[in-house]
């Protein structure tokens, strides 16, 4: 099996390949969003299952979770994190909506999420697709209804060793002057990560 080490270079690397992806998926949302939209990758983090699912589960209680799965030669998903402020200012700005109650979203609020998440998911695999010469492809975004940790279960379960390469991201887009940070969780797993090294290590030669 190929050396899954990765050095800072290779980090750069994989992270430039995704900030391509994501300006992008940016310019797609910044339609959606009628404002100024930037996206970067800030962070890489090989990390073990259970802190996975810790990290995410800290977000739970306080954020709407759209999830897309990433399928084809890639295995991994997305998890976009909206807020209740997130929430309300889409709404606003997205579907005209004023003084937006917190708890449970409307059909639209939640088609809106979905929206986003199937935009911003979707131009960054085809950028990433291209790129590395791939056929991968995201599935429908879900608002899982049961615990994260269910929802990501096939995934899990069927890859035993898997080890996320995980890449915090942060959405952040711009209205009436007023940044609003959204974000959004991107992780792939062990054989994954080989696939991409691979690819890397050959454009390196």
């Amino acid at each position: 099996m190929m050396d899954t080490h990765v050095t800072e270079l290779e980090k750069d690397i994989i992270k430039e390949i995704l900030n391509i992806g994501l300006a992008r998926a940016a310019d797609s949302f910044a339609t959606i969003a009628k404002d100024k939209v930037m996206l970067k990758v800030p962070d890489v983090q090989l990390i073990e299952v259970k802190e996975l699912i810790s990290i995410i589960s800290k977000y739970e209680d306080s954020h709407y979770i759209i999830q897309s799965d990433i399928k084809g030669d890639f295995n991994g998903a997305t998890l976009m994190l909206f807020s209740d402020e997130h929430i309300n200012l889409l709404s606003n700005v997205c579907l005209s909506m004023l003084n937006v109650q917190k708890g449970e979203l409307n059909v639209m609020q939640e088609s809106l999420l979905l929206e986003i998440s199937n935009i911003i998911t979707g131009a960054l695999v085809t950028q990433l697709a291209n790129i590395l010469k791939s056929n991968i492809y995201g599935s429908p975004p879900k608002a899982p209804k049961s615990h994260i940790a269910n929802s990501l279960k096939d995934i899990l379960v069927q890859h035993p060793l898997f080890q996320p390469l995980v890449f915090t991201v942060i959405t952040k887009f711009q209205h009436n002057s007023k940044d609003v940070e959204l974000p959004l969780l991107l992780f792939f797993d062990t054989s994954t990560l080989i696939k991409m090294l691979d690819i890397i290590r050959t454009f390196k030669v």
